[in-house]
């Protein structure tokens, strides 16, 4: 039997309201009725010719209706349909497979496909893996370049559950009720515009000429304004090329404007200037080296400004010649491949000496503290410092690492000799009680608040004192009193030497304090073989008179059978990376100190004939340490940097948690790939 097609829905409700008027209008023909009989007879005719002509349209003008609604109805689904197919923006729908379905024209003319294609998305556009896909209201967007152009990539799903639950056409699982439906927006002239209003940010830098006294001393009057115009042609020739502006601001400093586009060239250079300025030479004994200080990507040109300030002092602070880029978010370096040049003068120890005397003065305590896993140098800059305080009247205290055994020999001179308090020595208890408003924290040795002893205590202390000889990183102690960083110095013993000359019309040191301070100086310049300069001889002369003793010193320095079979095993065992990186594994088991040791074997495979840098790696306490040394050729603290660590040029370190030695030896040679790549080393 052959169902007709009925009315349905609100429609249905509509066209069926006639039918309770019919029933109202015989209601009150009744009541007419009984009122008057000739009114209700009158009422009644009218009522039923009513009904008759509501009867004769419905039925007649229902196939018509009928008609004109499953004709309305196709036409708007083809005109929905032929707006999908002409929608200006390339429009698709994919299966829960993330197989195309249907494809208007823009994506078909863009993929030169039609709907006959069936294949998975990744296909055409591969960038879309389907594991990006999204689930249930969330949506999914990329960037992708096809055919020359940048397009943003919309997906989202679409629920058909409500369709199939009304439809008999198809079967389709409660779980898979969904397609997803892809738009492409074109976004390639809105990228190009963005690209070229980046590349056209200003930036802004700084150069300082770092050796400009040293070069021109050692030049006659007649070569000096020729020199100097030279440096000038040649960084304004550099500037220039790359459309920039340059304005000298003193005898030996620069500012400097280019554009954003230049600076990445520059960058892919690593700044060629400051290699081509060595070349300039009319007589001087020294070669010139430039400082570059960028800042980019500020808020405005007043935020670029003080991150040129900010990277040139942090091109100073790593010894010069080398360009700093830093930006809101990050600090990059580029150059520092030379040695740097001692300066001969002592006005800044000076300087600083007098300050730290005032700090000193002003407050009642003083507590020095270094790094971790507290080393020689470290402890004979604390001593140092001690005696600096206990010369003018102040109590002071040294905060010691328990895991420092390379220092036992030097700390049990002190807590044997009665001449010294019983709590020159703190922990971490006591020197959270003891700082204060009133304490000076004297922070030796290094600059970076996490390699400190104890970092909780730099948030604690009001007063910070920062010495140190280490190149400085992005990571600085910032809320330092006064901070005194000289990376040309050989140790901080050496600097500390230098201030106690100065500090409070000079301090006599004891023969055990002076021995200790001496130590560190021969154990950082590998018994004054490198990294030595004129100042670190006169400091050493200063603990000579003070009454340090060089056989007693090299008594407390040797090592037992173990440590120097283990040296001596890391040294055969080594492996000579691309010829001339040397790298060895220390067996750390069994050795009281292994980090002491794996700095030894480090500086005796510089011996080796061909190695420019020798990198020993020790297992210690679940961590791999990595002492890094090198003569001239290789700046090692730019590697060590890569690695998280840093240091000197020559003499540097990093630390490596939660790996094997092995591990780590092959992040060690991926990082030298890397850097051997790029041109860094």
């Amino acid at each position: 039997m052959k169902h007709q097609v009925s009315w349905g829905g609100k429609l249905k409700s509509y066209l069926e309201w006639p039918i309770f008027v019919v029933v109202l209008l015989l209601i009150m023909d009744v009541a007419i009725f009984v009122c008057d009989r000739h009114a209700g007879l009158i009422a009644l005719l009218f009522t039923c010719i009513y009904l008759i002509v509501m009867i004769a349209l419905f039925f007649v003008y229902r196939p018509s209706v009928m008609k004109e609604l499953v004709s309305f109805a196709a036409e708007y689904g083809q005109v929905q349909r032929q707006m999908l197919e002409d929608f200006s923006i390339p429009y698709g729908l994919l299966d829960v497979d993330g197989k195309t379905i249907w494809m208007n024209h823009e994506m078909q003319a863009l993929f030169r496909k039609n709907n006959r294609y069936h294949q998975v998305i990744t296909t055409l556009i591969p960038d879309l893996c389907l594991s990006q896909l999204p689930h249930e209201k969330e949506t999914t967007e990329l960037e992708t370049a096809i055919a020359g152009h940048n397009f943003r990539v919309q997906v989202k799903r679409v629920h058909i559950d409500e369709w199939q639950s009304s439809s008999d056409l198809l079967v389709v699982p409660d779980d898979q009720c969904y397609l997803y439906t892809v738009y492409m927006f074109d976004d390639t002239e809105l990228m190009k515009y963005m690209r070229l209003n980046e590349e056209q940010k200003l930036v802004t830098g700084l150069i300082y000429i770092d050796n400009y006294d040293e070069v021109l001393d050692s030049m006659d009057d007649v070569r000096k304004s020729l020199l100097l115009a030279l440096i000038d042609r040649k960084i304004d020739k550099y500037i220039s090329n790359h459309q920039g502006i340059t304005k000298k601001l003193e005898k030996d400093k620069y500012f400097i404007i280019i554009q954003q586009k230049y600076l990445t060239s520059m960058q892919d250079s690593r700044f060629s200037l400051l290699e081509d300025i060595k070349t300039v030479n009319v007589g001087n004994e020294m070669n010139i080296t430039l400082s570059i200080g960028i800042g980019t990507d500020g808020k405005n040109y007043q935020e670029n400004y003080s991150f040129a300030h900010a990277a040139i002092d942090l091109a100073l602070g790593r010894g010069g010649d080398q360009a700093v880029v830093k930006d809101a978010v990050s600090i990059t370096y580029y150059g520092g491949k030379s040695q740097q040049v001692e300066k001969s003068t002592r006005v800044r120890a000076r300087v600083k000496a007098q300050a730290l005397l005032e700090i000193i003065n002003a407050k009642d305590d003083v507590v020095i503290m270094g790094h971790k896993i507290t080393d020689i140098d470290t402890f004979g800059a604390a001593i140092g410092i001690f005696r600096a305080a206990r010369s003018v009247g102040k109590k002071a205290y040294i905060l010691i690492d328990s895991n420092s055994h390379s220092i036992t020999p030097y700390l049990n001179m002190f807590l044997e000799n009665r001449d010294y308090e019983s709590d020159m020595f703190i922990n971490h208890h006591m020197a959270d009680e003891l700082v204060d408003d009133n304490t000076v924290l004297v922070v030796v040795d290094t600059n970076r608040p996490s390699n400190t002893e104890y970092p909780e205590l730099l948030e604690r202390a009001k007063n910070i004192v920062v010495l140190d000889h280490h190149r400085q990183s992005s990571e600085i102690i910032r809320n330092a009193t006064l901070s005194y960083t000289e990376p040309y110095a050989s140790s901080a013993c050496e600097m500390v030497a230098e201030i106690l000359q100065y500090f409070n019309e000079g301090v006599k040191l004891t023969r055990i304090e002076a021995d200790c301070v001496y130590a560190g100086i021969i154990v950082d310049t590998n018994n004054f073989l490198a990294k030595t300069g004129i100042r670190t001889f006169e400091a050493a002369a200063y603990l000579r008179r003070c009454g340090a003793d060089v056989t007693r010193v090299r008594k407390i320095m040797r090592n037992d059978v173990s440590a120097y079979k283990a040296r001596a095993e890391a040294i055969q065992n080594a492996e000579l990376y691309h010829e001339c990186y040397a790298i060895g594994i220390l067996p750390s088991k069994n050795l009281d100190m292994p980090t002491i040791i794996g700095a030894q074997a480090s500086n005796e495979l510089l011996n080796i004939i061909g190695v420019k840098a020798s990198f020993v790696l020790t297992d210690y306490n679940n961590i791999i340490y990595i002492s890094a040394r090198s003569i001239d050729e290789v700046n090692v603290q730019i590697i060590m940097e890569r690695l998280g660590g840093g240091g000197h040029m020559n003499i540097a370190g990093a630390q490596l948690a939660g790996i094997t030695a092995e591990e780590a030896k092959t992040k060690l040679k991926e990082t030298l790939d890397a850097m051997i790549a790029e041109g860094a080393i």
